[in-house]
C-alpha cells in the first residue's frame, strides 16, 4: 500500500518536469451573453419553396415472396401471381408512409392512377414491408 501511495505522490512531480516544447491544450472560459426571446417572424414567400419540390410516390400494385432458386429461374415470360385481387384497391406512398389508395388505369398508352381515397395520419400506420405477410 505504501508502494502505491509513493507513485501517486510522484506522478505528479514527472509532469511538472516535462520539457517546455509539449504540446498542451489551454482552455479558457468564455463568457456569453443571455439571448432574448423574439416573435418568430416568417418570410413572405418561403412555403412557395415546398410548393415547388418533387417528391417521390411509390405505386404498390401487390407482393410476392419466393425463394431465391425461384427467383433465379425466372425469366422473359414468366409469371407470378401477387397477393392481391384485381378487385382490390393500389396503394401509394411517400417515402415508406401510405398515404393514398386508387387504381390502375391507361391514359394516352400509359399507365396512370386514379385516385380513390386520401387518408388520415391514423389510416396510414401500414408501410409498405407490413403489406407483404
Amino acid at each position: 500500500m505504501e508502494e502505491a501511495t509513493q507513485a501517486v505522490q510522484d506522478a505528479p512531480s514527472q509532469q511538472e518536469e516535462s520539457p517546455p516544447n509539449e504540446n498542451k491544450i489551454h482552455a479558457q472560459s468564455v463568457g456569453l451573453s443571455e439571448a432574448v426571446e423574439t416573435d418568430v417572424v416568417s418570410a413572405g414567400g418561403s412555403i412557395d419553396i415546398l410548393l415547388d419540390m418533387k417528391v417521390p410516390v411509390t405505386v404498390t400494385i401487390g407482393h410476392t415472396e419466393m425463394p431465391v432458386q425461384k427467383l433465379l429461374r425466372l425469366g422473359p415470360g414468366s409469371i407470378f401471381k401477387l397477393d392481391k385481387s384485381i378487385d382490390e384497391p393500389i396503394d401509394l406512398y411517400l417515402k415508406d408512409a401510405k398515404f393514398a389508395t386508387g387504381s390502375v388505369v391507361v391514359v394516352e398508352g400509359q399507365f396512370a392512377v386514379k385516385i380513390k381515397q386520401i387518408l388520415g395520419l391514423g389510416d396510414s400506420s401500414e408501410d409498405i414491408n407490413d403489406t407483404a405477410d
